[in-house]
């Protein structure tokens, strides 16, 4: 008896081992499981905050394009692919600004900034193409985008964007805070203007001036938004665009019965006076 005693005290010590190993294994096989679930669920919260805010949709334009003059190709290819690259700079601004500013945030950030670079771009493709053909009329209608919802939720509405004007009476301390911006004169650079030409380059200086007035609205408004780029990237960068084009407008407007004006485009660039 006293002989068999420690034969069995080993194998239960053998079989207590044993059951313990199996324990430990189980914990760590279950660690393991737990600890691949975390990184699965992080990943999948992770797809789900970057596809949040959504996407920009924007009309085709080369669809609406007449036939392209050999000497204008070279042009409208180059602006049909920078269209390209204003959307896609868009949705990489979309996912980066989440959260940032208030209901109106993208329209007036993103997606009004978006319209204004595409009309000048496809102001000036229609510009190429009809420096030797028929100048194609009406793309304009082509700016402006909408915001696919992600999940096919509700859509920014741009109809809230128009309530901007009416804080355009917003306090003076708000206002010199904010900055004001200064843009070149365009009326003293212009040749003589033909009879013909006076109503639409009139018109056109008259929306030079809103497009200043709407810019400094946007300044107030947008006080403490965004990075230190901000102001560059959302407010002076599409004024630069609105005038471009519409500088361009004008050229044209007086070249139809006269000479031309070149080198207006200079006058484009506006500053912020701090």
């Amino acid at each position: 008896m006293s002989r068999a005693l420690p034969k069995y005290h080993k194998r239960r010590i053998a079989l207590i081992g044993g059951a313990s190993a199996v324990v430990l294994s189980g914990a760590i096989i279950a660690g393991s499981a737990l600890a691949g679930e975390t990184s699965n669920s992080g990943g999948q919260d992770a797809t789900t905050k970057a596809a949040s805010p959504g996407t920009v949709n924007c009309p085709a334009v080369a669809p609406s394009l007449p036939a392209i003059p050999a000497s204008a190709q070279a042009e409208v290819t180059r602006n049909l692919a920078l269209l390209d690259t204003q959307i896609s700079e868009a949705n990489t601004r979309l996912v980066n600004t989440v959260g940032q500013g208030g209901p109106n945030f993208v329209q007036n950030a993103i997606l009004g900034p978006l319209e204004d670079k595409r009309v000048a771009n496809i102001n000036r493709i229609a510009t190429a193409i009809g420096r030797t053909a028929a100048k194609p009329v009406g793309l304009d209608s082509l700016a402006p985008c909408t915001l696919n919802a992600a999940g096919g939720g509700a859509v920014a509405t741009p109809s809230a964007a128009p309530s901007a004007p009416a804080t355009s009476a917003a306090p003076e301390p708000a206002a010199g805070a904010a900055g004001t911006i200064s843009c070149p004169d365009v009326a003293p650079s212009l040749p003589a203007i033909p009879a013909s030409a006076q109503a639409e380059v009139t018109r056109n200086l008259a929306l030079l001036d809103t497009q200043i007035s709407e810019a400094n609205t946007r300044l107030v408004n947008t006080v403490g938004q965004g990075g230190p780029n901000f102001v560059q990237n959302a407010i002076l960068g599409p004024l630069a665009d609105k005038r471009t084009s519409t500088i361009d407008r004008i050229a044209i407007a007086i070249g139809r019965t006269s000479a031309k004006p070149e080198g207006l485009g200079s006058l484009a660039t506006c500053v912020l006076n701090q």
